[in-house]
């Protein structure tokens, strides 16, 4: 991940997915690059070759928001994805320094931010719901007893992405194992924006790409997709086949702080067995715990 020309890798891994006879180019003799070439992009685009290629090597960081629009139109991109590209172009001074700090201080700055406390009471509230909290590069930070018994994935220390990409049991577990995944290194984009140099998404995107060829590809594809309701697909030891949905909600007054509530239809099946499976949580702790915060656990699993 080259931080000093974000929006350079961003050009060319997004004109590699277009296919020329989608762009209207007809494809004629030896082509030595997959999706459109630089050319084709700047004609279309109505720019010159030369300023395109300026863009693309990071010579020129301050194309109009006229030439940006017309890039988006050219490289297919959606509402997400094109202010992610608008956002690439933004000068973020007060970020990097911030960054830069982070850096210096090592280890110490990745403390997580702690959770406010009335969430905590909240989803310690909710036996019936699964519940927990994650900051945007999807480190979690709390979570109810449910959550976890869902799956350990949802537990205090542990980051979801790493987890559900590295761990075999996470693989088993998840029924929509590659749409999950796909989802969510195009969420994991999404949140960060363009603050592509902050020490944790270097740290994360770093041990990623070294250990799992899937989140390489995906990641080098940058797509932007901010994370939507879904049902979560899970086949789960105790109790087998469970589909729930899943809903996230911001939590105002904090750096991106996101929490994640799942639910089952009332009176489905899933909810029966969303409600054995809260009982044996129950029975095996001897009493409802409570949702564990970030203040307990200083970092973020780095196993």
């Amino acid at each position: 991940m080259d931080a000093t020309n974000a929006l350079g890798e961003f050009l060319r891994a997004r004109r590699a997915l277009i296919r020329p006879e989608d762009a209207g180019i007809r494809r004629g003799g030896l082509r030595r690059v997959p999706g459109l070439r630089r050319e084709e992009v700047a004609m279309l685009a109505g720019i010159s070759a030369d300023y395109y290629l300026r863009l693309e090597q990071g010579r020129d960081r301050n194309p109009s928001l006229q030439v940006l629009e017309a890039l988006a139109d050219v490289l297919d991109l959606d509402a997400p994805a094109t202010a992610h590209l608008i956002g690439l172009t933004q000068a973020r001074p007060s970020q990097a320094r911030q960054s830069r700090r982070s850096t210096d201080r090592g280890p110490a700055a990745r403390k997580p931010e702690p959770v406010p406390p009335g969430i905590l009471q909240l989803i310690d509230g909710w036996p019936s719901n699964p519940a927990y909290v994650e900051n945007r590069f999807t480190d979690v930070l709390a979570a109810n007893a449910l959550a976890t018994a869902l799956s350990p994935t949802h537990s205090p220390g542990v980051n979801i992405l790493r987890a559900i990409l590295l761990d075999e049991a996470e693989r088993e577990l998840r029924r929509d194992w590659e749409e999950l995944t796909e989802a969510g290194v195009a969420a994991l984009r999404a949140n960060v924006g363009p603050d592509v140099d902050d020490p944790r998404l270097v740290e994360l995107v770093g041990e990623l790409s070294v250990r799992s060829e899937r989140f390489r590809r995906l990641w080098g594809r940058h797509d932007v997709r901010p994370k939507h309701a879904r049902v979560m697909r899970l086949h789960h030891p105790k109790v087998g086949d469970l589909d729930l949905q899943s809903n996230k909600l911001a939590i105002n007054g904090t750096d991106g702080l996101i929490l994640k509530v799942f639910h089952a239809e009332p009176g489905s099946r899933d909810a029966e067995l969303l409600a054995i499976l809260g009982s044996l949580t129950a029975t095996s702790s001897g009493e409802s715990r409570k949702p564990t915060g970030s203040d307990e656990h200083q970092a973020v699993d780095e196993q």
